[in-house]
């Protein structure tokens, strides 16, 4: 069995705790319809909603590295999340990631907001008939996101559904993240190995998206 990143620090707090980490830790690992880059962002995205900046963002940014994802590819994924999370959220996140020794960033172009379609369109015309503001704020985060590099809608669209989880967003946002996942490749049993690794970071949570998703 693989060693999970940052066992032996678990071990050294508590080792009939460690044992129960490693073993939801080989769970999530071990799903078969997620990438790896998936589930390594699932872990790192679920390290902002709690937020677990210390060792759990450790182990993930070392499991992250270790199974291909690259530098940049992790600063993209907390830029996606900083509107989702909230941006205060992620300041101290960079700050670790720093502190790490995460390479600086490479991408320091300006943003260019791409124009909405498809979803993400609709979306945001639904928002306008209840605050035309609120729509407008909305349109402009979600077109400075969804079509820049580093990360596939798919992996966009599984990071926003961790964070749907997490904060029981069960109405329109997950609807969203759920058909643009699909649209990018996702199956239903990518979305059940989806809440089945998310599970590890709460189950009670886990059981009410799979109630509201009804795969």
């Amino acid at each position: 069995m693989t060693q999970l990143a940052g066992a032996d620090a678990l071990s050294a707090l508590d080792p009939v705790f460690a044992q129960l980490a490693v073993g939801a830790g080989h769970n999530l690992w071990g799903l078969t319809h997620l990438t790896m880059r998936e589930k390594a962002f699932v872990c790192l995205t679920a390290d902002l909603c709690h937020p677990h900046l210390d060792l759990p963002l450790a182990m993930h940014v070392q499991m992250a590295l270790a199974n291909g994802v690259d530098a940049e590819s992790i600063r993209e994924l907390y830029r996606h999340l900083a509107p989702y999370v909230g941006y205060p959220i992620v300041v101290p996140a960079f700050q670790r990631l720093i502190e790490l020794g995460l390479p600086e960033a490479e991408d320091t172009e300006a943003v260019k907001p791409a124009p909405l379609t498809g979803p993400l369109a609709r979306a945001v015309r639904d928002l306008e008939d209840v605050d035309p503001g609120l729509a407008a704020f909305s349109e402009d985060q979600l077109a400075q996101r969804w079509a820049r590099p580093h990360l596939s809608v798919r992996e966009r669209a599984i990071a926003c559904l961790t964070v749907d989880v997490f904060y029981q967003t069960f109405d329109e946002s997950l609807r969203l993240h759920a058909e643009l996942a699909k649209a990018g490749g996702a199956t239903d049993d990518t979305l059940r190995d989806l809440l089945c690794g998310v599970a590890e970071f709460g189950m009670p949570r886990a059981w009410a998206a799979a109630r509201a998703l009804r795969l």
